[in-house]
């Protein structure tokens, strides 16, 4: 190789080779180069790589991430605190055994949820808690039983709260319709809730299996009384098959006593009386033979309504010497769905307002049933010629003692209809006699509109009704129903509705629209009597003003 060829440089494939400790520019020098543990391989690895000197030991093991809803480790469902705590603190609410469990219930309803205190837990539990399903089972049951046996909403919800709350179910909240109830509980705030549910398919009248319903929730309510789930549900069968206090030929016989006593309130003398007794005992057979047939309560109604109308008729073209007039109309208070409608008012006064929809559109048809039966008869009368005179009844002599004995007579027997306990019925029957007392001072020596009159006589029976339904703890429908019997709009009804069938509709819709203002009355005033007992009577824990705080309702904005 010639000298000129050394001095030339050589390129960097000649370099490397022949030149193998050559490597590129971003090698690591020799000397900074890192011995590697057991002689390995070199590795490439990136220039970002934390150097092996830095690297920073892992974190412990931790626990798996959850649900933000899973109870915490470190939760206890019995020891928990309350669900809510206002702001204002928790109200100081005594569930004491000497207010009745209906008070106390319904001032535990109406308060907001945030200020409801802990339960005070009636029936002792073993250490695993109550069987929170069977428990709203036989929660549900019982609101079964009061519902179909007409009480109102607020009155089965505050059963059924009670039941929940004697077993230490605190976070309930029942829910009742016409024909639906629910009830839902929730353990705790991280727990899911547990909700069950019941229609009610059948509705049975019978007042008895309803005392025995409220004597069962008020031994639960009770903390001396200790009921366990199986002493409970026991109970509850043998008030399901309970017999009814009175055989079918009593209840056929206090129909038709009580029209003719109906008959004898509007001017009736005693063929009135006999004549609208025999139509109304066979208006009642005939229904039981329709609803032995399964034909619906519509047609029940329509055909019950045909035999006092025929009798009215009847005697009207024999010529015979009566009134009419006064036989029809007491035919027609054994049919007036008077319990139904004061349920449906007092429903809707209490904000239960689908359900008392849902009760007054039941009245409608029942009424809508009697008006049928009633009109096919009248048309047939005035076709065969028989002069149904619509002003009878403004000369109706007025004889107090008789009025009030009839009225008397018409509480008693309009009791043994709804199947009472034969301990209450002397009550509701001075009760109805003191209602009719009240009206006839009030329409007829103070000449008072009689609206008024039988919106101050309603008032009474709910006040006098529920005071003594506080004195037994019991439910106050069998003191108040029957007594509003002799205020039922039953005259106003039959004009109105004779006056259609003789083609003068303007003057029957006055007095149908009479009749329905009648009827309002008497549900308002019922209602009415039974918020002023409470309102003047001693609330739970003596918290009055707390407790009608939670009364309060929407203004409308």
């Amino acid at each position: 190789m010639t000298e000129a060829e050394n001095r030339k440089p050589q390129s960097d494939e000649a370099r490397s080779a022949y030149d193998p400790e050559i490597t590129s520019e971003f090698a690591i020098p020799a000397g900074l180069a890192l011995a590697r543990a057991g002689g390995a391989e070199p590795e490439t690895t990136s220039e970002f790589a934390v150097p092996a000197g830095l690297e920073v030991a892992p974190p412990p093991a931790a626990e798996s991430e959850g649900s933000a809803f899973n109870t915490p480790a470190t939760y206890s469902a019995r020891e928990a605190p309350s669900a809510f705590t206002p702001a204002s603190g928790v109200p100081m609410v005594s569930l004491t055994k000497n207010v009745p469990w209906q008070d106390r219930m319904r001032t535990m309803l109406r308060m907001p949820v945030a200020d409801r205190p802990a339960p005070e837990q009636a029936q002792k539990a073993d250490d695993s808690g109550p069987a929170v399903p069977r428990v709203l089972d036989l929660t549900l049951r019982i609101g079964e039983l009061l519902l179909a046996g007409g009480e109102g909403a607020e009155d089965v919800e505050a059963a059924m709260f009670a039941v929940c709350r004697s077993y230490g179910l605190d976070r309930c909240e029942p829910t009742v319709t016409f024909t639906l109830l629910s009830i839902s509980y929730q353990p705790s705030l991280v727990d899911d809730p547990v909700t069950a549910s019941r229609t009610v398919r059948r509705r049975v009248t019978d007042y008895t299996r309803l005392a025995a319903v409220f004597q069962l929730v008020d031994d639960l309510s009770d903390p001396e009384t200790h009921i366990s789930l199986e002493e409970a549900y026991r109970r509850l069968a043998e008030i399901r098959r309970n017999r009814h206090p009175y055989p079918t030929w009593v209840l056929t016989l206090a129909s038709g006593l009580l029209a003719g006593a109906a008959s004898v309130l509007v001017g009736g003398d005693l063929v009135v009386f006999v004549a609208a007794a025999l139509g109304a005992m066979l208006g009642d057979r005939l229904a039981w033979l329709c609803a032995g047939r399964g034909l619906p309560e519509f047609y029940q109604f329509t055909v019950a309504a045909m035999p006092p109308a025929a009798m009215g008729v009847a005697l009207t073209l024999a010529h015979v010497d009566v009134k009419a007039s006064a036989v029809i109309t007491g035919g027609l208070f054994a049919l007036l769905p008077g319990r139904a409608l004061v349920a449906g008012v007092q429903d809707g006064l209490t904000g239960f307002y689908i359900t008392a929809a849902a009760r007054l559109l039941e009245v409608l048809y029942f009424f809508v049933g009697i008006v049928v039966g009633v009109l096919v008869i009248l048309y047939v009368g005035v076709l065969l010629g028989a002069h149904l005179n619509p002003d009878a009844a403004l000369g109706t002599a007025h004889r107090p003692l008789w009025q009030i004995g009839a009225s008397m007579l018409l509480s008693l027997t309009f009791a043994v209809l709804l199947q009472q306990e034969r301990s209450t019925v002397l009550a509701v029957t001075l009760n109805g006699g003191v209602a009719w007392t009240v009206y006839g001072a009030m329409r007829v020596t103070g000449e008072i509109s009689p609206v008024a009159s039988t919106a101050v006589a309603a008032g009474l029976v709910g006040l006098f009704g529920q005071l003594l339904s506080r004195y037994r703890f019991a439910s106050a429908l069998p003191y108040t129903t029957a007594a509003i019997g002799p205020l039922l709009p039953g005259s106003a009804t039959y004009f109105g509705l004779l006056a259609i069938a003789q083609n003068d509709v303007d003057s029957g819709l006055v007095s149908l629209s009479k009749a329905a203002a009648l009827a309002m009355a008497i549900a308002i005033g019922v209602n009415l009597g039974s918020e002023i007992s409470r309102l003047f009577l001693r609330l739970p824990g003596g918290a009055s003003a707390a407790g009608r705080r939670a009364a309060k309702r929407t203004r409308g904005f």
